[in-house]
């Protein structure tokens, strides 16, 4: 699972039945993006079960608590889904953009 905010929405007109009807979101972690992982994990265009909006920030889980996050537990296609929405973050040392009153600008600098 990582910490990410909700950057935009994706939406398909032709994809597998597997997405029919899911909601899917694109999110940024919230990563220092200066550590080498940061550009390997995000964005994640994750499916959307919880009712998260841009701007939001959430949790976002991979492989089979994603698939058991929207009802299913098969071999499904997709691989990450919004868990939870972040309320609070209490982590001291933790980078500000971790904080969901922490706001980015479209072009992702800091407000």
């Amino acid at each position: 699972m990582f910490l990410g905010r909700v950057v935009g929405q994706v939406w398909a007109t032709r994809s597998s039945s597997d997405l029919d009807g899911k909601r899917l979101l694109v999110v940024q972690a919230c990563d220092d993006m200066d550590e080498p992982g940061a550009p390997k994990v995000t964005p994640v265009v994750a499916v959307d079960p919880v009712g998260a909006d841009v701007g939001e920030h959430v949790i976002v889980a991979f492989g089979k608590a994603a698939r058991v996050a929207c009802g299913g537990d098969a071999d499904l296609a997709y691989e990450a889904a919004i868990v939870g929405i972040v309320d609070d973050v209490h982590a001291p040392g933790a980078p500000e953009t971790w904080r969901p009153e922490h706001k980015q600008t479209a072009a992702g600098g800091a407000s």
